[in-house]
């Protein structure tokens, strides 16, 4: 069964008609040409296609995209304010928080809500209780699970992600 939907894909307003049971991941790459987010395991357990989704991060390989007709996406791609990268992503160049690329997407994606998520003091599963949320190398690594790395670079991703959090002003290293 097909149908249309609507969404705003870094900043941009597209119409698709869709088959119902595509993922938005597929929607993504395979109808708008947005090969930001990478299919890696197709099962939700590698990060790779994380994208912002109405400002939360979501593993696209899992969400079907006739669920978020309307939605705001924020790819990777869309994350840069022209040739000004966004505060993350020069940190991840800044740390070489990368080596072959293929994950960089989702984990940047991924450590820009974190860090959203860390600011309003949400707190993670390694998170003491009643204490404010410190962003130290286990919080981050914890707060990260969700997003692999094929080549081992998490020391650097860990590094440019505590960047951007004393850049941005999150909550910082105890």
């Amino acid at each position: 069964m097909e149908t249309q939907i609507g969404l705003r894909v870094d900043g941009t307003r597209h119409t698709v008609r869709i088959d119902t049971r595509e993922t938005l991941l597929d929607v993504l790459r395979e109808r708008l040409g947005n090969t930001s987010p990478k299919k890696g395991c197709d099962h939700g357990q590698c990060g790779a296609c994380t994208v912002l989704l109405d400002g939360r991060r979501v593993t696209t390989c899992l969400a079907l995209a006739v669920s978020h007709d309307g939605a705001e996406l924020t790819t990777a791609a869309g994350l840069a304010s022209g040739a000004q990268l966004h505060p993350v992503q020069q940190a991840f160049v800044t740390h070489d928080a990368f080596q072959c690329g293929y994950c960089t997407p989702g984990q940047v994606c991924s450590a820009v809500g974190m860090l959203d998520e860390a600011s309003r003091g949400w707190p993670s599963a390694c998170t003491e209780p009643g204490e404010l949320v410190r962003l130290s190398d286990a919080e981050i690594a914890e707060r990260m699970s969700g997003n692999l790395c094929r080549c081992g670079a998490y020391v650097n991703i860990v590094a440019a992600i505590r960047q951007a959090a004393v850049d941005a002003d999150a909550p910082d290293t105890p």
